[in-house]
């Protein structure tokens, strides 16, 4: 048996890992952290994370409201994966569509029963919002049966010889602000938020961990800066890093995946800058809570996780459960994904981007001053 065994105590093996456990409960982030992170993962993965949405919200545009055009909207909710959730003209269906309200406008002309029943075999017009593709893919191919079934029960008797091949009707699918169903025209402009998210919370967090770690954290409490004044000055450098990061990955997006910019860029870039504000307003509220740069790192890890699979970046927004959705809506990233693919790929203004501005404000100005309250509390 080696010397070092020989040697080895179980009493003060159990000395050190009793230490262990006392220092362990002292870090009680750190502690919080382990638990918490496996947690999420498990209950995010299996619950909220779902590729096949069903049930996407869809608009009907009936100029024939006969009983074959009543039909064929049962047979396509009955499909599971649309919901009829407005009847609205056809201008209206088309805003409905470019503000993202609806997933799926279906349009049925006027004569298209006088068609159908003189065996012209009329198309019935499907536009879906293509943006990404891994939503709208497995509702647009279970439309490609409808033509098969959807009349099934209402051809019958005279009408029974147009419910012989072919088909009496057609489905004409046009999938609007990616025609080619390219992931990467979905995924690289929600690169920016996701890269901001990541590196901004980080930085600026251990920005001030590491001064209260050097010792220089109590030299700033003993000037006359006030909170805002830290904050700002805590910021800004960030900022201007942020830009960069945004300027290398919006320059990608153009020239290596050649990503359409249909928008106005100075209304992308005002959307930029509010999200970059909101971001390292989290950034800064970690770093008044956090004591060191490590447990920064874990808060933001714990922050970013959520955001990548609830924000609609991963996987489709739409699929996940109400609560799961629920939760996305509070977080910036989500409202932020909106926005530049909204302005991006279908040229959307001020008036489309509003409410998803006006949400990331009001994160923004609530998570500032929860962080404000809070250093004002390291001041006393």
């Amino acid at each position: 048996m080696p010397e070092a065994v020989r040697r080895l105590s179980l009493a003060r093996v159990w000395a050190v890992l009793a230490k262990e456990f006392v220092q362990l409960k002292r870090d009680r982030l750190t502690f919080g952290m382990m638990i918490g992170v496996p947690l999420m993962q498990l209950l995010l993965f299996g619950y909220a994370i779902n590729t096949d949405p069903k049930h996407l919200p869809l608009a009907v545009v009936a100029a024939d409201g006969g009983p074959l055009a009543r039909s064929i909207v049962r047979a396509v909710e009955n499909t599971g994966y649309f919901r009829v959730v407005a009847l609205p003209a056809e201008g209206a269906a088309e805003r409905l569509l470019a503000r993202g309200e609806v997933q799926f406008v279906l349009v049925i002309p006027a004569d298209f029963s006088t068609r159908l029943l003189r065996g012209e075999q009329p198309a019935l017009a499907v536009y879906a919002d293509a943006t990404d593709p891994s939503a709208s893919g497995s509702a647009l191919a279970a439309l490609s049966s409808l033509p098969q079934f959807a009349l099934t029960h209402d051809l019958r008797g005279p009408l029974a010889a147009l419910a012989q091949p072919p088909a009496a009707f057609e489905v004409r699918v046009h999938r609007r602000y990616n025609p080619e169903g390219l992931t990467s025209v979905n995924v690289v402009p929600g690169l920016m938020g996701v890269i901001l998210t990541m590196t901004l919370v980080m930085m600026t967090s251990m920005a001030m961990t590491r001064e209260r770690e050097r010792g220089t954290l109590e030299n700033l409490l003993a000037t006359p800066v006030r909170p805002l004044e830290v904050m700002a000055g805590k910021i800004l450098p960030y900022l201007l890093i942020g830009w960069v990061q945004v300027v290398i990955v919006y320059a990608a997006a153009r020239l290596l995946f050649a990503v359409p910019m249909v928008g106005s860029t100075a209304l992308l870039a005002a959307a930029m800058l509010l999200f970059m504000l909101a971001t390292l307003t989290v950034g800064f509220l970690f770093s008044t809570a956090a004591r060191s740069q490590m447990q920064s790192m874990q808060m933001t890890m714990f922050y970013f996780l959520p955001n990548m699979l609830l924000s609609g970046f991963m996987f489709p927004f739409r699929g996940m459960p109400r609560w799961a959705q629920a939760l996305g809506e509070v977080l910036p990233l989500t409202h932020f994904l909106r926005m530049v693919r909204a302005i991006m790929l279908k040229g959307a203004g001020w008036g489309d981007v509003a409410a998803e501005a006006a949400a990331i404000g009001l994160f923004m100005l609530v998570t500032g001053a929860i962080a404000m309250l809070r250093y004002r509390q390291t001041l006393d």
